[in-house]
């Protein structure tokens, strides 16, 4: 496999994003997975497809057909556990398997056809967003336990190749999602351990922080300019947020049965959210939110 990288900041520009809070409505659908108590919802393609999975303590994949309500089961062959995060404009996949021997791949899956995916020399990889353009977005660590510190990258599908995403002022960096256009998602956290969202376009890179939050992860996008993840605020509850790259405007989320314990990781072009509440480690209720007309 073929390795490149991209450095940020000889010749690219680093932005602080100033942004202001805006306001949209929107109608939660609660999906859970029969008989769990534990569903996330991770990515939405256009066609409502979405990509998740269920059970906290032995994690197992699938994607779900929201038009009909159907569950279909998807775990890498062999593994035993498999989270399914992204999801492509053909129901493509992407996300990460542990295997047998307790180490974790990221990997990909096209129509049943599943293909493990890790960065060359390394023990952990994780595969969290890929467009239609043949490209996934995740990360590495050099640590088999998957502690961290992490490097972010894009992989190549047809061709092999990473890229690897070298952030300013990072001491670990997770890339979570390539659209179309081939702009990049992802968070970092800096020198005081703070976590802060960006967003790749073009060679900019803009951080994105939530006003007064103390913690920002960007998780997501689409290809209309909106970026999506989960913020911290200063009484430590947790937010999605929808962020318009085109207005610099934040849109806080919150589930109706999840205020404060609210997760948003997925958006469609049609504005459609998908994520979580989480009341604990073993209770979570995925949702699918849709924007108001």
């Amino acid at each position: 496999m073929k390795l490149k990288s991209l450095a940020l900041g000889l010749g690219f520009a680093v932005l602080a994003c100033m942004s202001m809070a805006a306001q949209t409505s929107y109608n939660f659908k609660t999906i859970n997975y029969p008989h769990d108590t534990f569903t996330q919802l991770l990515g939405i393609n256009l066609n409502d497809e979405i990509a998740g999975y269920h059970n906290a303590a032995d994690n197992k994949g699938f994607t779900y057909q929201l038009s009909t309500h159907k569950f279909k089961n998807e775990n890498f062959p062999g593994s035993v556990a498999t989270q399914v995060i992204g999801i492509d404009g053909l129901g493509g996949t992407c996300g990460f398997y542990v295997d047998n021997a307790g180490v974790t791949h990221g990997f990909l899956d096209d129509n049943n056809v599943f293909k493990s995916v890790d960065f060359p020399g390394t023990p952990f990889n994780q595969l969290l967003g890929r467009n239609g353009l043949a490209q996934a977005a995740g990360y590495y660590s050099q640590t088999a336990n998957g502690t961290g510190p992490f490097v972010p990258y894009v992989y190549a599908i047809n061709g092999g190749v990473f890229e690897v995403i070298n952030i300013p002022g990072s001491t670990s960096a997770q890339a979570t999602d390539i659209n179309f256009l081939q702009q990049v998602t992802g968070f970092f956290i800096d020198a005081q351990g703070i976590n802060h969202g960006w967003w790749l376009n073009a060679g900019t890179l803009l951080q994105l922080d939530y006003p007064g939050s103390i913690f920002t992860q960007a998780t997501g996008e689409n290809n209309k300019g909106l970026v999506v993840g989960t913020y911290q605020d200063s009484s430590n509850a947790f937010h999605g947020f929808v962020y318009n790259t085109k207005t610099a405007q934040y849109t806080s989320v919150d589930a109706p049965n999840g205020v404060g314990i609210t997760f948003v990781n997925g958006i469609n072009d049609k504005g459609q959210l998908v994520g979580f509440t989480m009341a604990s480690a073993t209770l979570a209720q995925g949702f699918v939110a849709t924007p108001k007309k």
